[in-house]
């Protein structure tokens, strides 16, 4: 089934223009804007985990603290979807599914340069300190990095791909992407030149496929393409798109600490 039934369309976390994506009893799933955590980190800086936990309290009037677990992440400057779990049975069971990799997870990235057709990349990532990069050949510091893409638009200069994760590395698409010659644009970490305005990169967590933990059936989250995506989308709906950078919330969000 697709994420967004009839009681979640339209559902904001905590601002109109923040779409809450899926929320039953066991899930919650809600758009990440560029810029925001989902975990805390040593800044002290505010986390999805915990938007979304102040979120659950006020809408369910809950006393004492929330339950909301983190089954996957996505890098600061990544928008798109986030999946969290409401209980420990859901946590478990989702956690499982991403450890045995059945989860699908589909991004759409805006890359500089023309890229032709569909492929796979394998690549060996080696992670020293903070840096990452692509080894010629498997040693005891890497990891094998799989992906898959496919090109869905080309216009001057720049290529629209989608691209389905089948490992989940650190950085994993953009190293890859980087290191075939067509770095994400706005992601200066990996050679991509200049910024885009808020410091975004423009890769987007556009699907995530699981099975529902309790129901069994197969649920696709997807996110809404945010405004000043960049790369054509359809004007009429551009007001219903949410803001692609998490400093357009921050106001909603002053008094949260």
């Amino acid at each position: 089934m697709l994420a967004n039934p009839a009681e979640t369309e339209g559902l904001p976390f905590f601002d109109s223009r923040w779409p809450v994506i899926y929320e039953d009893n066991h899930l919650l799933a809600v758009y990440k804007p560029s810029g925001l955590l989902v975990q805390g980190d040593r800044t002290g800086d505010v986390c999805l985990l915990d938007l979304g936990k102040q979120w659950l309290k006020d809408r369910y009037h809950k006393p004492g603290k929330v339950f909301l677990a983190m089954v996957h992440r996505l890098d600061r400057p990544v928008a798109g979807v986030v999946l969290f779990a409401r209980t420990s049975k859901a946590a478990a069971r989702l956690s499982r599914q991403f450890r045995e990799r059945s989860v699908e997870k589909h991004y759409l990235a805006v890359v500089s340069g023309a890229v032709s057709g569909e492929a796979s990349l394998i690549d060996h990532i080696e992670r020293r300190d903070c840096l990452s990069r692509v080894v010629p050949t498997s040693t005891d510091r890497s990891q094998e990095a799989r992906l898959r893409y496919a090109v869905l638009g080309r216009d001057s200069g720049k290529s629209l791909l989608k691209i389905s994760l089948e490992t989940g590395r650190r950085h994993q698409i953009r190293i890859q992407l980087a290191h075939m010659g067509h770095p994400i644009l706005g992601d200066l970490r990996y050679g991509a030149g200049p910024p885009l305005p808020d410091r975004q990169i423009a890769l987007l967590a556009h699907e995530l496929v699981v099975d529902h933990p309790t129901q069994g059936d197969r649920l696709v989250c997807r996110s809404p393409i945010p405004q000043q995506w960049p790369w054509p989308v359809d004007d009429s709906a551009d007001s219903l798109r949410p803001p692609w950078d998490w400093r357009a919330f921050e106001s909603t969000l002053i008094d949260f600490k």
